[in-house]
């Protein structure tokens, strides 16, 4: 099928649908031009085609044939977009650049990639290792994978993660087998070799011993015989012949020791395995996949697994650190450490084998079972090597602690950075008033882009901490978590006037606050007055609870008290906090919600 019968298939039936017949030719003539770059045709019209194309797999070794390099983007994305994994499969396998970016941010309402077109994706990349056709080098896929649980089809990053270290041994294996064959040709050669030497061998001992027995009479019959025969017999015991079977023989005996020198066993893991593909992606790490992923990052292969951001869970601190000592050194942008009982010494262990990474910015250690509020022995040595180790961190923008009650060590544990934090996240850290004072002094305080302090208990000694705080930051703050800190209508209006002065503020959270519907009307006030602000998460005011709630409930409380199932109520907050959007005119550019669970974390970071 040529390029024409491409065109009279695909695309001339779409574009009679579209009626679209009288657009320019430059627009649609994309199989008949190969060399038109593909972003100088109607975007959505190339979409189209391209679902056409890879919705007919039975045509598809005709249109590969003659499909122009520009288009393969387009194809795959559609191939993607609809599931069709057989076309992501043969489109992969002979890539035609040295990159493939698969993942990235994904748009509003897109969907992940389907569970079989990414496995798809990989096995075309180990069979892509021996096609001629594929140029790929470098696969890119960061964000690929889909850890909301929307969809059940979706690959999340545990999944994921499997599938790739699976991918890494299958190459493995199959280079391997390569290499062995080739072995196994070069001993057949080396055999068929000693063959011909011994057969030559052979025919000069009959020779000599043939001339002996018949003396001068053989001798003079030779003599008589053609000269030709006689250069012939000559030229087989030269002695430079002896001299290259010589030569040979002891190459042929070096060449059969090398695969016992050169094992892949012994400790010299490098034979004869260049990377071939280099493969990026964010790992999902637990104590189910460790033992795998230790193996694929073990041995070399093929394919070379680098790590943009690592996440474990339930490891301990010796597993985390062997798994940084077999990542590349270059990538690792943040590590990710949940639910593992680190404590202070595991702590320490740790965070001096981060400085080797160069681009680590980002750390987060949430439920990692360092409790500073009970001393231990030699705990005071550990916490000096800990923070030795955070502060070996030259580019660290980003920590992330929680629940890792740090009483008092504020101080010790931020001064030791060697350069202000962007990113500042301390829930549930038991702070007292003289942390923070010290960190509305510090000098991450004007640098600080994200700030959250949710689970920390503020009382009145606490507020002027905090608006000194809001006001260093008010220059770049952008989201601020206040939830079940214990903010009555009259602390937090001690703080909304320092609030306003945040024009750079797009997520203000303040769930589980005790407000009343009074407190929560003139949050809604201030909120409105700020311009960048796009997210205002509010708590339920305490006249939608059941009675029987203390005067200051605590989080845990709000949390687990029964709501009045009655609509009326919750109505009238609702009506009033519309009022309030409509007096402004917001109630298309900011979202006030109550739900905990279904509020869009998107609008946090949207541009």
């Amino acid at each position: 099928m040529g390029q024409t019968t491409l065109y009279q298939h695909y695309l001339e039936p779409v574009l009679l649908r579209l009626q679209l017949v009288t657009t320019p030719p430059h627009t649609v003539s994309v199989f008949q031009r190969p060399s038109l770059p593909a972003t100088d045709m109607v975007p959505s019209l190339v979409s189209l085609c391209a679902r056409e194309v890879v919705s007919d797999h039975g045509s598809s070794p005709s249109w590969l044939s003659c499909v122009p390099r520009e288009l393969y983007r387009p194809l795959l994305e559609a191939a993607f977009a609809h599931c069709r994994p057989l076309a992501v499969g043969e489109l992969v396998q002979r890539w035609p650049e040295r990159t493939l970016s698969i993942g990235g941010r994904r748009k509003s309402g897109q969907a992940p990639p389907n569970r079989l077109c990414i496995q798809a994706l990989l096995l075309a990349v180990v069979r892509g290792l021996t096609d001629k056709r594929c140029r790929l080098q470098v696969l890119d896929l960061c964000g690929l994978q889909c850890d909301e649980g929307r969809l059940e089809d979706s690959m999340g990053g545990w999944s994921l993660t499997v599938a790739l270290c699976s991918t890494l041994l299958q190459a493995r294996a199959a280079a391997s087998r390569g290499h062995r064959d080739c072995e196994r040709e070069r001993k057949r050669g080396l055999q068929m070799e000693r063959e011909r030497d011994s057969a030559v061998k052979r025919d000069r001992g009959l020779e000599s011993r043939r001339g002996g027995t018949e003396g001068e009479d053989a001798g003079k019959m030779e003599c008589r015989s053609n000269g030709g025969e006689e250069s012939m017999v000559q030229a087989r015991v030269r002695p430079e012949e002896e001299t290259v079977r010589g030569v040979r023989r002891r190459m042929e005996l070096q060449r059969r020791n090398e695969p016992q020198q050169n094992s892949p066993s012994t400790s010299s893991p490098d034979w004869n395995q260049s990377v071939v593909v280099r493969v990026r992606a964010d790992l999902f790490i637990n104590a189910r996949s460790w033992e795998r992923v230790r193996g694929a990052l073990s041995l070399p292969g093929p394919l070379r697994l680098y790590c943009r951001y690592l996440r474990v869970e339930e490891l301990p601190a010796p597993s985390v650190a062997s798994l940084l000592e077999l990542l590349p050194k270059d990538g690792l942008l943040g590590l990710d450490i949940r639910y593992s009982s680190l404590g202070v010494p595991g702590l320490a262990l740790l965070l001096p084998l981060l400085e080797p990474f160069p681009l680590l910015h980002s750390l987060r250690l949430h439920y990692c079972n360092l409790d500073l509020q009970r001393t231990q022995p030699s705990q005071q040595g550990a916490l000096q090597e800990m923070f030795s180790g955070l502060g070996a961190l030259k580019r660290l923008r980003r920590l992330s602690l929680t629940a890792l009650r740090l009483p008092g060590h504020l101080r010790l544990l931020l001064s030791s950075l060697s350069q202000p934090l962007e990113v500042l996240e301390l829930p549930y850290l038991s702070l007292t008033p003289a942390d923070l004072a010290y960190l509305s002094c510090s000098p991450h305080a004007s640098s600080l882009r994200e700030l959250d302090l949710s689970e920390n208990r503020l009382d009145v000694s606490s507020v002027p901490s905090l608006r000194r705080l809001l006001s260093q930051a008010e220059p770049c703050l952008a989201q601020l978590s206040l939830c079940g800190c214990g903010l009555s209508d009259s602390l937090l209006g001690a703080l909304l006037p320092s609030l306003s002065r945040c024009r750079t503020l797009r997520t203000l959270r303040l769930a589980l606050n005790p407000l009343t519907r009074t407190g929560l009307v003139s949050l809604a006030w201030t909120a409105v007055g700020i311009p960048s602000l796009r997210l205002l998460l509010y708590p339920s005011p305490l006249e939608e609870y059941e009675p029987g709630l203390p005067p200051l409930p605590s989080s845990a409380q709000l949390l687990d008290w029964p709501l009045m199932e009655g609509s009326e109520v919750s109505s009238l907050t609702v009506t009033q906090l519309e009022e309030v959007l409509l007096a402004k005119g917001r109630q298309h550019d900011l979202l006030m919600t109550s739900d905990l669970l279904k509020y869009s974390t998107d609008l946090a970071v949207e541009d």
